[in-house]
């Protein structure tokens, strides 16, 4: 059990100090989204009504689920570039050699990204009272929760793509070309009700779009205004937690063959 714990949390740990020495990327990895989420957010507030959303709910508040999953999406994705630097550097050669399976160092990897993810997250987590939305202990524990999910799906879908690029210009590419999509394509920026028929089949095979959803939801679960013609919130977690596993999957079956 310790040979297996140990170079899990070595990794780990190791993600805490890089991101520790390089705390700029926390002011970068919320400036933004806060940006998004204030100019864009009080500009539309006047003149968009979410469909499907009661007439108390401002644009601000409806955004506020998906910024705070841009959040975790950034930070959780572009974590994983330490795995093409750490290539360059000659690290990721010296950790495939020793004696430890792939599958941990990938979910040392994971968990990294994912603490990470997290802990900006949920600094963002506490402006909801600011804008009107109240929780409890039981709503806050569970959003805290779906968070995590994501957070760690997200990671391990950036290391997918993360071990098999050999240059951080290459994964930048990649990913802008993806996450900006998925995030726009999720509930975050628009309901799916009123959205073409095309489209809104489109975000619904997108997992983001149960998370965006499990996560609004789980915000309002003390308060019951609960939107019941969005996915419930038990079947969007079910959703993202096939959505981990799978991309944990996926990542440690690329680091199992890939060669370095």
């Amino acid at each position: 059990m310790v040979n297996v714990l140990l170079p899990v949390s070595t990794i780990w740990w190791r993600e805490i100090i890089r991101f520790y020495r390089q705390r700029s990327r926390l002011l970068s990895a919320i400036a933004q989204p806060l940006v998004f989420w204030i100019l864009i957010g009080s500009g539309l507030s006047a003149s968009f009504q979410p469909s499907g959303q009661s007439k108390e709910t401002t644009y601000i508040e409806y955004f506020y689920p998906g910024i705070v999953v841009l959040v975790l999406l950034f930070t959780a994705i572009f974590a994983t570039i330490s795995v093409v630097n750490e290539r360059r550097e000659g690290f990721l050669q010296g950790v495939l050699i020793a004696p430890v399976a792939r599958w941990s160092i990938v979910l040392g990897q994971a968990l990294g990204g994912t603490t990470l993810a997290l802990l900006q997250g949920v600094l963002l987590l506490f402006l909801a009272p600011l804008i009107g939305i109240r929780f409890g202990l039981s709503s806050l524990c569970l959003t805290i929760g779906v968070m995590v999910i994501l957070a760690f799906g997200l990671t391990n879908l950036g290391l997918i793509i993360a071990w098999r690029m050999d240059s951080s210009q290459g994964f930048h590419a990649i990913m802008n070309l993806i996450l900006i999509p998925i995030w726009l394509l999720s509930g975050a920026f628009f309901p799916s009700i009123g959205a073409p028929s095309w489209l809104a089949w489109v975000m619904k095979l997108n997992p983001l779009t149960y998370g965006v959803t499990a996560f609004r939801n789980s915000l309002y679960l003390d308060t019951a205004t609960i939107n019941g013609n969005m996915p419930t919130l038990g079947f969007s977690i079910l959703i993202i937690s096939l959505f981990c596993i799978l991309t944990y999957l996926g990542a440690t079956y690329t680091a199992s063959t890939k060669t370095v």
